[in-house]
């Protein structure tokens, strides 16, 4: 018998725009998806208060990292005003799939490498012997397609997917890299934008 996929809608860098949350939280519904991950740079010039309530108007499940455009005090704020897991504090399980992750808040463009690789170390030493293990970035990694755009990736990031292998990791940040996928060892790597993508594992 096989196991039941877990699918996800993966989304990020919408900068504010809630008629852009809208549309994925309807994305969401239609495909019936058990998670909604949001890589970060949710919030912006726009607007801050609507872009989580779609999701969470129509009682899906959703978890995020904070990304460069978005405060650690908007991000907590959200967090807690929505009732949803930001993974730059937790790691999260759903059944027997875990979730581990780091955002980027407060304008970082580039991450503490040694502190980043630590956080993720620690969170995937409580989720690993789940069957089932995505990794969650902001920020992307180190040597992988994602730097054609002339921003470098996070090294620490790569040593953590190299090192505990997820089944998935997923990223945003360079918008022109958005729907590329790749392979590093057996994790799946895949960059996320506004359109949000669906992905099964």
């Amino acid at each position: 018998m096989t196991k039941k996929k877990f699918k996800i809608l993966a989304a990020g860098d919408f900068h504010g725009d809630s008629d852009i949350a809208k549309k994925l939280a309807k994305k969401a519904e239609k495909e019936k998806v058990d998670l909604v991950v949001l890589v970060g740079d949710i919030t912006g010039p726009i607007e801050t208060e609507n872009l989580l309530k779609p999701f969470t108007d129509k009682k899906q499940k959703l978890v995020f990292v904070p990304g460069n455009w978005d405060s650690s005090e908007t991000a907590e704020f959200l967090s807690k005003l929505y009732g949803v897991k930001n993974l730059e504090n937790n790691y999260v399980k759903y059944h027997d799939v875990g979730i581990f992750g780091i955002g980027s808040p407060d304008w970082q463009l580039n991450l503490n490498e040694k502190k980043a690789f630590s956080k993720l170390k620690k969170d995937f030493g409580k989720i690993k012997d789940l069957e089932k293990k995505i990794m969650v970035s902001h920020i992307h990694a180190a040597d992988t397609k994602s730097e054609f755009s002339g921003f470098e990736g996070s090294k620490g990031v790569k040593k953590a997917i190299k090192e505990f292998q997820p089944n998935l990791f997923i990223s945003g940040h360079i918008h022109e890299a958005e729907g590329m996928e790749e392979k590093v060892g057996k994790t799946k790597v895949v960059s996320v934008g506004k359109k949000g993508k669906i992905i099964e594992i």
